[in-house]
């Protein structure tokens, strides 16, 4: 079976396997009083309380699959690490669910969690040797030999992405719609770095990437079947469980590619989220007004009018053209 061919069936069984799965998490869910609760300030959600929430299992179940049965380094690793984010993300959501209240863990036990974990994932790419310590430079033939500075280069870019992905989800299917866009194009872009590695006869590193790509196809398969039951009006929410594992994902395909700087543009939308929020508190630190009616992004157009539907078409299309634009960056020397 070709490189290509064995990710379109992965792909296609991840959106199957999804579907499948998905009345199950939501029955349990409701079965087990796993309803998400809405922050009291965002007055519009405050029908969606009660919503079940941990719907990032849905999507997890097939990638966790998939990448066992392709095991190798590469998918192995960013399977873990997802999972390893999931269980933080657990953690946060059960503290909500069990005491019926919006806020799980605290800051300070959340980040020593990530640091944990990104940390992890900055080792295992300092001593890969399908991975190591260079990086590629977008729109150049360039790399970028960070050292042992890679390892906190991980850190920053596994926490970076988390939690920029948390911030994003706060819309029914604006996170699962803009991974979708995410995973997509790098998708592409993994295919296209196997088909070169298979084109001078390094047959190992192309497994690898293979393997990488398996994990990506199913991350975007498994948010697709997802986005059947979380699309408004949304029957689950991903929560915390989800959302940090989404980011993680993110991470892992672009680092483990050599490409971290690309999640600029793929993740242009998780980017801006991020950007919004630290724009608006130092704003208002230093004048004591705002620059958005409310951070982040989304929730200031649903502030000014717009229904959150066309909220995450807009999203969607603007993750899209990131990433062709991220191809270009990528593929145009």
């Amino acid at each position: 079976m070709s490189g290509g061919i064995k990710l379109l069936v992965y792909f296609i069984a991840s959106v199957a396997l999804s579907v499948i799965i998905a009345p199950l998490v939501i029955k349990l869910m409701a079965k087990l009083k796993a309803k998400q609760t809405v922050l009291g300030y965002v007055k519009q959600h405050e029908h969606k309380s009660g919503t079940p929430t941990m719907g990032g299992f849905i999507f997890l179940i097939p990638a966790l699959i998939f990448s066992l049965v392709e095991f190798k380094a590469l998918s192995i690793v960013a399977v873990a690490l997802a999972m390893g984010f999931c269980l933080l993300g657990f953690l946060d959501d059960f503290i909500k669910i069990r005491f019926s209240r919006n806020l799980g863990l605290k800051p300070y036990q959340k980040i020593i969690g990530q640091v944990g974990l990104s940390a992890a994932a900055g080792y295992f790419v300092y001593a890969s040797g399908y991975i190591g310590t260079e990086i590629a430079l977008p729109f150049t033939q360039t790399t970028l030999n960070l050292s042992w500075g890679i390892i906190p280069f991980v850190i920053l870019v596994y926490i970076a992405a988390t939690n920029s992905v948390n911030l994003t989800d706060g819309l029914d299917g604006l996170a699962g719609y803009t991974s979708v866009a995410y995973f997509f194009g790098f998708s592409l872009l993994i295919f296209l770095t196997y088909m070169d590695a298979e084109n001078r006869g390094d047959t190992e590193y192309a497994g690898q990437v293979l393997s990488l790509g398996v994990f990506c196809v199913s991350m975007l398969g498994g948010v697709m079947g997802y986005l059947i039951f979380n699309g408004f009006p949304a029957k689950i929410m991903m929560g915390d469980t989800g959302s940090l594992a989404l980011g993680a994902a993110c991470a892992s395909v672009a680092v483990f590619l050599k490409n971290p700087l690309l999640i600029v543009t793929s993740g242009i939308m998780f980017v801006w989220s991020s950007i919004s929020v630290i724009l608006q508190v130092l704003y208002f630190k230093l004048t004591k007004k705002r620059i958005f009616l409310m951070a982040p992004f989304h929730h200031h157009l649903e502030m000014k009018g717009l229904h959150e539907s066309k909220i995450v078409t807009i999203y969607f299309a603007v993750s899209l053209i990131g990433g062709a634009l991220t191809l270009i960056f990528a593929r145009a020397v």
